[in-house]
Formats: structure tokens, sequence, C-alpha cells
């Protein structure tokens, strides 16, 4: 996300609304972009992000869950489904990074067939990796290899779902149940990554702990850097608190290990949300 109204005040400047991304992209140069999950964006909204965001942003937008989790990637339907959404992204060029296929638990390994046959579908315009919540998909088994195969084959990563820093705390809020509730614990898999690396660390209510789970990705980030390739690093905490703040820790964290690493924009000093007294302190 970039719009988040607890961040305004700290992150976001107050009497800013819909001109979030822009301070955004101050913070961080990519967004999973999650939006794209439920709806197909209007031609206005793509027009406003595309004048907000800084040609070397990056969005990692999600297939709409219509494709993923109704359809279940079968049919024609499908196929112009996914047309309707690459059309509606595609004024935003080369802003769009790796387009993101989230699956559902309940997608296993008796629907490989259909998911052979969707990544066979998937056009070259666009980069693609695959996220995968089947338990099947993790143990190393039959269908952990034949998955990874036929992606590493397509030239489609797979999506690193990092729940281990939700899942060592104790949770202190009615949104770290929900995350548990939606978000799976399953092994961590890194050997199909495709040549942009996308990993998603699922933190606690604790910043401490999410900032521990985030850093210990460190030594593999720059491994992948120094491979030539492109990672990505996603930070959820439950009520997305700290996030901006705690992906910038990273970020400088790696800069010390990879001194080559370009460095993130300076964010736009923000006014504390106290200070704006009304709407006439705007202008």
């Amino acid at each position: 996300m970039w719009a988040h109204p607890p961040w305004v005040g700290t992150f976001l400047s107050p009497g800013n609304r819909g001109r979030e991304l822009a301070e955004y992209a101050g913070w961080c140069n990519a967004v999973e972009g999650n939006t794209t999950f439920y709806a197909v964006p209007s031609e206005r909204t793509v027009a406003r992000w595309a004048e907000q965001a800084p040609v070397d942003f990056r969005f990692a937008f999600k297939v709409p869950r219509h494709i993923t989790h109704e359809l279940r990637l079968r049919g024609q339907g499908s196929v112009a489904a996914l047309s309707e959404f690459l059309t509606a992204i595609e004024p935003l060029g080369e802003r769009v990074g790796p387009v993101q296929v989230q699956l559902p638990p309940s997608f296993g390994p008796e629907s490989f067939p259909v998911l052979a046959r969707f990544v066979g579908r998937l056009p070259a315009s666009h980069r693609w990796v695959v996220e995968l919540r089947h338990s099947a998909f993790f143990d190393g088994g039959p269908a952990h290899r034949r998955v990874d195969e036929m992606l590493e084959s397509a030239g489609v990563g797979r999506v690193v779902l990092d729940t281990r820093p939700l899942y060592a705390a104790t949770p202190r809020s009615d949104a770290s149940y929900e995350e548990r509730r939606t978000k799976p614990k399953l092994p961590v898999v890194t050997d199909v990554m495709g040549g942009e690396p996308i990993v998603r660390v699922i933190g606690s209510d604790d910043a401490g702990g999410t900032a521990d789970g985030l850093l210990a990705w460190l030594p593999q980030l720059a491994s992948w850097l120094g491979e030539g390739l492109r990672p990505y690093l996603f930070v959820h905490q439950p009520e997305n608190l700290e996030s901006p703040a705690l992906a910038r820790r990273v970020h400088a964290a790696l800069a010390e290990i990879v001194p080559e690493l370009l460095p993130l924009p300076e964010p736009i000093p923000v006014a504390p949300s106290s200070e704006v007294t009304g709407q006439s302190a705007l202008f």
C-alpha cells in the first residue's frame, strides 16, 4: 500500500489526500500494488499513478483475484480477463515490475495442468512470478519438483511468503490474529526465483521482531545482487504502522554490504498532524 491513514503525520503529509503515492515514492522505490488483486484499475486511476510515480519506481502488481481465485486460471475467461488487466496497467510502462499470480491454498497438485497451461500462455511482454500456498509445493516431493521444473523452464519465479516473524511472536492485536488466519505457515523455498526475486516478509505487532526477520534476508539479497538479479523485499505488519521506516532500514543495512547499491530518494519532510489545524493551514 502507499495510502495508509495511520501514516499521516509520519510518512505522509496531512491534507495531501490523492497525492500519497508521490510521497511514498520518497520512502520506498517499489510497492506491491495489492489494490489490483481486488479490481482492475480505471484509466483515470492509472494515469494518476503514472503522474505521481518516478520513472525508476516499480509496481509489483497482483493479477486480479477474479482470475486466480474465482476462475482459478481456467478457460478463455481467464485469458480475456488477464488481457484486460495488462491493457489497464500498460500506460505505466517500465514502472511495471514483475507481475504476481497469487494462488489460494486450495490450488494444489491436482490443478497443476491448469497452472502449466496458464503459464504457457503468459505474454513475454511482462516478467512473471507465482505465489503458491498449497503445502504439497513446499515439501520437496513430486508435486514440488514438478512445479519448480515447469516454472523454471518458463522463466517464471516463485514468490517467497516468509511468515516466520509473524508466527514467532505472540499476537497482540486483532490484526495479528487476522494475519495468521490468512497467511499460511510454510517453509521458505528459494530454489526457483527468476530474474527478479520477490520476498514478502510478514511481520508481527513488534517492529523489532519484524526488523529481525527482514534483516535476516541481507545475505541472500546481497548474493542475488551479486548474481545480477533484481530482488524485491516487501514488508508487512499486522497494522503496517512502521513499514516504510523498516523498509528503509533494511535498504541502509544492505548498502553497507553492497556499497554500489543505488540510494533511496530522500523523503519530503512531513508536518505532524497536530500542526495542521484546518484547511487554511494548507495554503
